[in-house]
């Protein structure tokens, strides 16, 4: 596994409420995780950094994941538990009142990806098909354009684009959307905060993975190329691929 992750406070934000990073277990598999915090700062940073590190404290306690519906049944209960422990923190400590925060995390199987999200946080799929998204934001926004109430380009300008439905930390229960999808040596995998898939195109982004740019490159043009397009939030981006020629250093 090759791994990039970068993040970035984006030319209009004051601090980084975004995390992530790529951790493993103890049979050396590897979790990526992308969180992207809400509820102003310092509210924003604890309940991102307390989601991505439970998280992954509870994967460094796991070993090898076989079957790809017993790693979404981990995703389901895990996310269940960090979510009340967020949300137990937020009721000890006043000022991180309302914190809360997106997820979207991955774990791989020996043909398989199993992703999860909560939130608009997203995972992105480019193997020999095309680009294809695959997690669906939990907003309002992307409601209205499911139930056909809006068109999509409404919804790339939508004043209440930033609602969320769903995210961890607000309530004591939270659903998960999990997906197993095929993963091949040629793939990338690209998870990313809404700063990232706000500020650049799908067929943009198609661009970028195609190029033949190195996996460390594509990270470094992806923070670039959302700062140059306006940078109106935290951006973060972490891409994953199996195949050996895309090279990369493994961030931990």
């Amino acid at each position: 596994m090759h791994v990039e992750f970068r993040t970035d406070k984006g030319k209009i934000r004051h601090h980084n409420e975004d995390n992530g990073g790529v951790f493993h277990n103890q049979t050396g598999d590897p979790i990526v995780i992308v969180a992207d915090g809400m509820g102003g700062h310092r509210a924003g940073d604890v309940a991102s950094e307390m989601a991505v590190r439970l998280l992954s404290e509870a994967w460094k306690k796991t070993e090898e994941f076989l079957y790809a519906p017993d790693v979404e049944d981990w995703f389901r209960e895990t996310i269940q538990q960090v979510n009340q422990e967020i949300v137990a923190y937020a009721h000890e400590e006043s000022g991180l009142k309302g914190m809360g925060t997106t997820l979207v995390a991955a774990v791989f199987t020996r043909s398989q990806v199993v992703i999860a999200n909560v939130g608009d946080s997203r995972a992105y799929l480019l193997n020999r098909e095309a680009l294809q998204q695959i997690t669906e934001d939990h907003s309002l926004v992307n409601e209205l354009l499911r139930k056909g109430e809006i068109s999509k380009e409404d919804a790339e300008n939508h004043p209440r684009k930033n609602i969320l439905l769903r995210a961890l930390g607000v309530e004591g229960t939270v659903e998960t959307d999990t997906f197993a999808i095929p993963f091949e040596a040629s793939d990338i995998l690209l998870l990313c905060s809404d700063g990232l898939s706000n500020m650049i195109a799908e067929a943009e982004m198609e661009q970028v993975l195609l190029s033949e740019r190195t996996l460390s490159e594509k990270a470094d043009a992806f923070i670039a190329k959302a700062n140059a397009n306006g940078g109106k939030d935290n951006i973060t981006v972490l891409l994953l691929t199996r195949n050996l020629k895309e090279g990369g250093e493994t961030k931990r």
